[in-house]
């Protein structure tokens, strides 16, 4: 009797194990996604960064907001418009940008901005139109760039159009890599 008790607490410890076995499944991705790391988001408002060499100002940014996101590659994120504002070596303001989408990795030096990108040359009075643009300060003397649909509103009211553009960090000096279209001209028949 004792032995046929023992018997049946047996086959019903075997089927419980079964019944737990067999309803337990592990979706590989799953398991793998336990181990990685999960990013978090801090956010800023009304945000001001003053960048400077030396002491002396070197272009000043404000948005409204910007996300740090720290994840496999930590980056900022300025989704919601951003402006800046560019000082030459005596700190005059030579030119300001705005962009609807900003975005930098950390630990790069490379800012990717996109959406309505326009820039003025405050001295110059020349526009420059784009859809993205690049800042890389590793690109001494034409650290802006793009590939991509440039237009060009000189002070006299010339329009430039193109595709590809570099430009110095104070749009002084920008030359255009694909200029396409007529360009009027005043007087001579010749730009000035």
């Amino acid at each position: 009797m004792k032995k046929n008790k023992a018997h049946k607490y047996i086959l019903a410890a075997l089927y419980t194990g079964c019944f737990f076995l067999c309803s337990c499944e592990n979706n590989v991705n799953e398991v793998y996604n336990l181990n990685k790391k999960t990013g978090s988001t801090e956010e800023a408002t009304f945000i001001k960064i003053n960048y400077t060499i030396g002491g002396k100002a070197k272009a000043i940014l404000t948005a409204p907001l910007m996300l740090h996101v720290e994840d496999s590659t930590t980056y900022y994120e300025f989704p919601k418009t951003l402006y800046a504002e560019f000082y030459n070596v005596d700190e005059i303001k030579e030119s300001k940008l705005t962009a609807l989408y900003g975005k930098y990795k950390d630990g790069e030096s490379l800012i990717y901005l996109r959406d309505s990108v326009k820039i003025i040359n405050l001295l110059k009075g020349d526009t420059i139109y784009c859809d993205d643009l690049y800042w890389d300060r590793n690109r001494k003397g034409v650290e802006f760039y793009t590939n991509k649909k440039v237009r060009i509103r000189q002070k006299d009211g010339q329009y430039m159009n193109g595709s590809g553009m570099e430009a110095d960090q104070g749009f002084k000096n920008y030359h255009m890599l694909h200029p396409n279209g007529i360009i009027n001209s005043k007087g001579d028949g010749f730009p000035k």
